[in-house]
């Protein structure tokens, strides 16, 4: 071996334990054991509630169908914006929180963060944090990661900047070209108990164009089956959260 291979090889060797520190909550990705090893994370709250959140807003294409629909059924929720999206349309963010909604961040882009060192996360982070918090007159106290994947440094930065990281219990998958207001629905509702936290998307600037329509199509129905169980819905601030 020669003289540079060692080189190399001893480099490896020095930044596995780094990386494999960075990359460990990866394993908070894992629905199953997230639910039951990390409820907080995973945004176990209240028995007789759920909590109702939507990813990857404001799109003053998509958005405002989800708005009108909350409110003729007079229920807030939970928005995680993209802070990209929220600069493109304040006043949609104004309009948000002044429907009563909860405003939290899902970073500036939608990139992945294990992808990303410390400073990076944290600008992203800050940067999202406070361009939503200036356009509502509060920061936001609650933070999803893109494809619902943490880091460490994503942790800690969360922690520096007074954020709660919260996933979620069951999802719609409704951000693909085959979704539809059924699939989502019925994906939604297999997993749905007491105390849990459903993700759904009110835009599809990171999905199959159009797709967040299936997910406007469902609500009507997810709402329904809510009801019929007894369960309260709203957001994650009256989840105990």
């Amino acid at each position: 071996m020669t003289a540079h291979a060692r080189l190399l090889r001893a480099g490896a060797v020095a930044i596995l334990p780094a990386l494999a520190l960075h990359a460990a909550p990866v394993v908070s990705t894992f629905g199953p054991l997230r639910n039951r090893a990390m409820p907080r994370l995973a945004g176990r709250g209240r028995a007789d509630h759920v909590a109702l959140t939507f990813d990857d807003g404001p799109d003053p294409l998509s958005t405002p169908f989800f708005l009108r629909a909350l409110d003729e059924r007079r229920v807030r929720a939970t928005f995680f914006l993209l802070g990209c999206q929220a600069r493109r349309s304040p006043g949609l963010v104004r309009e948000i929180a002044a429907a009563g909604h909860e405003v939290a961040i899902h970073g500036w882009q939608h990139r992945p963060l294990l992808l990303r060192g410390p400073r990076a996360t944290h600008d992203d982070l800050a940067r999202a944090r406070d361009t939503v918090g200036e356009l509502t007159g509060r920061l936001p106290r609650l933070f999803r990661p893109p494809y619902g994947v943490m880091s460490t440094a994503a942790h800690l930065t969360a922690r520096r900047l007074g954020l709660t990281p919260v996933l979620w219990t069951c999802w719609g998958e409704d951000w693909t070209a085959r979704a539809t207001p059924d699939s989502v629905h019925r994906t939604v509702v297999r997993d749905l108990d007491g105390g849990g936290t459903v993700l759904l998307h009110d835009s599809d600037c990171t999905s199959a164009p159009g797709a967040w329509r299936s997910a406007l199509g469902a609500l009507p129905r997810l709402l329904d089956s809510c009801d019929r169980r007894g369960l309260a819905v709203g957001p994650l601030r009256e989840h105990g959260i």
